[in-house]
């Protein structure tokens, strides 16, 4: 079982409130997230509820501050435990939306697609085995998104606002 604390101010000072499942963050005394403990496991944490929002991946470790999370701001209102995955990763990226055009299969990270596919926009996915997080950017920065396993017709369906893809990489737990 996960397990993720945050807390309202700085440096692990203020209320706190634990988490140990899937979870909206919407108790009335907590209004801001300005630090979180990750003690167990992979987490995505979104900006909104309801699995919305800007979204970020944390592993186990401690980020004293939002911005060492690549935080936007203090806004943290829903959590998501990532299910550990032992098998193989697998997914397929698609040039076009509905799984049309150039199809590039991938088993491991990819620090930038545009090196190893000269792709710089991805508009549709199949995950076929494992989780993995697709970012904005080239080596691992700028917005991210969890994809987990299914289908993804247009790049909306991952959250995104446009088909930017500049790496991506598999969710594996290291500890």
């Amino acid at each position: 079982m996960g397990k993720i604390t945050f807390y309202e101010d700085r440096g692990f000072q203020g209320h706190c409130y634990q988490c140990s499942s899937n979870n909206c963050l919407q108790q009335p005394y907590f209004s801001r997230c300005n630090s979180i403990r990750v003690d167990v496991h992979s987490w995505f944490v979104y900006q909104r509820p309801d699995y919305r929002g800007h979204q970020y991946m944390l592993q186990r470790g401690n980020y004293p501050q939002y911005g060492q999370w690549m935080g936007f701001d203090d806004s943290i209102r829903s959590c998501r435990l990532i299910p550990q995955h032992t098998g193989t990763f697998r997914m397929r990226i698609y040039e076009r939306d509905d799984f049309r055009g150039q199809m590039s299969e991938i088993t491991d990270d990819c620090p930038s697609l545009q090196d190893r596919f000269h792709l710089t926009e991805v508009n549709s996915v199949r995950v076929l085995e494992g989780s993995w997080v697709i970012y904005e950017m080239p080596s691992y920065r700028g917005r991210q998104y969890l994809l987990r396993p299914g289908e993804y017709r247009r790049y909306l369906d991952w959250g995104a606002m446009n088909a930017k893809v500049g790496s991506l990489r598999r969710v594996m737990d290291f500890y």
